[in-house]
């Protein structure tokens, strides 16, 4: 076996009306001022109430930050550091999805003001510590809560991403009853989004291990196995309760062992045409499962019966790849999803322009089973289209 490392966070509570925890937990870190970090979406449904609730309970006072917005620009980041230095606060929650969470991480690290957003871009390069954080996701998808990885837009169409182990959270609460009443299009999304972590985690070429390995399987078989009554019973607790621990358990896959092409060639598609990330990585999804069958399809075939155990499947892996992309299709359709890049409206003249710009992630790219040049991502736009 050969040498990894691996980090993740240590505390993890899961459980319907968990979130009447967080006052306790705030205590058990020592936080007297909390900072809440949400978007005006939660703050409407109130799914804060129990947990400020809780806050009040045991004393810690708390601010709310709730102007995150979608893929949120760095404006967001800054402007929440100084609601925090306001505010005096000594801990965060992060408490929504995946961009609010992102946010905190953020905030947590740069509120001592040794380091601008600027500098921290990249990898490794916080040295400043952090606030103690607490996140609290109200999705199944993004695995925000236990990564080490926030993604800032930084332009127009453009995003930048802050990787630093300083990221990740000191206490996880996943509180089901926080996404029961999430729309079933953004169930949809956002558990495809999640299936997408574990499947490049358990194909990339660079740090999969067998942690990851166990962590994506079994990712994969939680969230195969809900997402569709998780989209079609909203209310039902239980396929909600697996659709958010197979959600974290292939995010802490792919903290360790990173996504790849499926992630590079959906960026672009967010960031020139605002489509929601779980969205852009089903659209692309089985038009890479195709190119990577050549180079991948043995550890397909491995994680084929996980996605789609009632399928017998052939022993000729290619073919087991082909069959695995279908259902990716099908899937996408049966939950409502958009299939195809022209039913989103992307004129077919952008396809040169969405490749180049995907070729800008070399960062993910590098992680892909199969190398993969621009003339190979123009084919799978097209493909997609």
């Amino acid at each position: 076996m050969s040498n990894f490392f691996f980090s993740t966070v240590s505390d993890v509570v899961v459980g319907a009306d968990t979130s009447n925890q967080l006052g306790e937990m705030a205590a058990d870190l020592g936080i007297k001022r909390a900072l809440i970090v949400t978007d005006p979406g939660i703050i409407q449904l109130g799914l804060l109430d129990s947990a400020t609730k809780s806050l009040d309970t045991h004393k810690i006072e708390y601010s709310i930050y709730s102007d995150v917005i979608a893929d949120p620009p760095e404006r967001v980041v800054v402007d929440a550091v100084i609601a925090a230095q306001a505010f005096g606060c000594d801990g965060v929650v992060g408490f929504g999805g995946g961009s609010s969470m992102d946010v905190a991480k953020l905030l947590a690290a740069l509120i001592t003001g040794e380091q601008a957003l600027s500098d921290i871009y990249g990898v490794d390069q916080i040295t400043s510590p952090r606030l103690p954080l607490i996140q609290v996701p109200t999705t199944a998808g993004t695995g925000s809560e236990v990564t080490m990885v926030s993604i800032i837009t930084t332009g127009e169409t453009t995003k930048a991403g802050v990787v630093s182990r300083t990221l990740l959270a000191d206490k996880i609460i996943l509180d089901a009853r926080l996404t029961v009443g999430l729309p079933a299009h953004v169930t949809a999304a956002t558990g495809i989004d999640a299936m997408v972590h574990a499947i490049e985690a358990y194909t990339s070429k660079r740090l999969k291990n067998p942690l990851s390995d166990m962590l994506a399987r079994e990712a994969l078989r939680l969230l195969s196995g809900s997402i569709v009554t998780a989209v079609k019973q909203g209310g039902n607790l239980e396929a909600r309760a697996d659709m958010l621990v197979g959600a974290m358990l292939a995010g802490q896959a792919f903290a360790n062992a990173p996504v790849a092409a499926v992630h590079a060639l959906a960026y672009p598609l967010g960031g020139n045409y605002h489509i929601p990330h779980g969205l852009s990585n089903s659209l692309v999804l089985p038009h890479v499962l195709r190119f990577n069958g050549p180079v991948a399809s043995d550890l397909y075939a491995e994680i084929a019966p996980l996605i789609m155990p009632n399928q017998i499947l052939p022993e000729d892996t290619i073919a087991a790849t082909e069959i695995l992309a279908d259902h990716f299709l099908s899937l996408a359709a049966d939950l409502g999803l958009q299939t195809t890049l022209r039913e989103m409206n992307i004129p077919e003249s952008d396809l040169p322009k969405l490749a180049e710009d995907s070729m800008l992630q070399q960062r993910l790219l590098v992680n892909n089973p199969r190398e993969l040049d621009l003339e190979d991502a123009l084919g799978i736009y097209q493909q997609a289209y």
